[in-house]
């Protein structure tokens, strides 16, 4: 038997979420991006901007796993031997230091690294799959689509960072594959605020011309 269907207030108009349907997709929630010391700080960026938005995740993972409905991670990184890294994205920004390189926390973005994991607030629980990907967007080169599609997802709840880069190319990246996307802008930060303003006007834009945006208590207690 199906479970109804729950509105939620929503941007541009209420969300109709519908919980045997909807997965919780949260993004890229790594150390080397989160924690102070690691390659987004290297970088010069204030990683306070994206550790606002841990707790926010927190409170709706919890009420999503007590509810019983799926979860997915993701992670950004590279095979250790980086086969799987364009040239292009390598010498991205002529740094002094790029992807594969030692880095604060391990190699930067290789996958099995200590800076590549996902944030202990955050961890997967063995049940719940973590989507490793070597892009932006989280369908690009994995097999999340066929993951969602086994399960009978039809409907995302997207979190994560950052979100005018890889939020922003999942949910557009999911859009075109036909799922319906609902992002709360609390549960995901970027490390420019003009970027994480722009970001979600941009999903929300024309009726929706990417998903919906709305807060992550609306969705708390809409699963209560």
């Amino acid at each position: 038997m199906s479970t109804p269907s729950v509105s939620i207030d929503a941007e541009p108009y209420a969300f109709e979420l519908k919980p045997d349907q909807c997965a919780l997709l949260i993004i890229d929630m790594q150390r080397d991006f989160l924690e102070p010391g690691g390659f987004g700080e290297m970088l010069g960026n204030d990683v306070s901007q994206l550790r606002r938005t841990i707790e926010p995740n927190k409170t709706l993972l919890s009420a999503w796993r007590s509810a019983g409905l799926q979860v997915l991670h993701t992670r950004e990184g590279h095979r250790p031997d980086l086969t799987d890294l364009p040239p292009a994205k390598k010498v991205r920004g002529k740094s002094e230091k790029t992807i594969g390189d030692p880095g604060p926390m391990g190699r930067i973005l290789v996958r099995g690294e200590p800076g590549h994991d996902i944030i202990a607030e955050l961890y997967p629980l063995p049940d719940e799959p973590v989507i490793d990907k070597p892009g932006k967007g989280a369908f690009f080169a994995t097999d999340l689509h066929a993951i969602l599609q086994n399960k009978g997802i039809t409907q995302l709840v997207v979190t994560g960072v950052t979100t005018e880069v890889c939020v922003n190319t999942t949910v557009r990246e999911a859009n075109d594959r036909g799922y319906e996307c609902l992002v709360p802008e609390d549960c995901v930060g970027s490390y420019f605020p003009e970027f994480q303003e722009m970001g979600l006007k941009m999903i929300k834009a024309q009726g929706g011309i990417f998903g919906w945006v709305t807060s992550s208590p609306a969705i708390v207690e809409a699963l209560a």
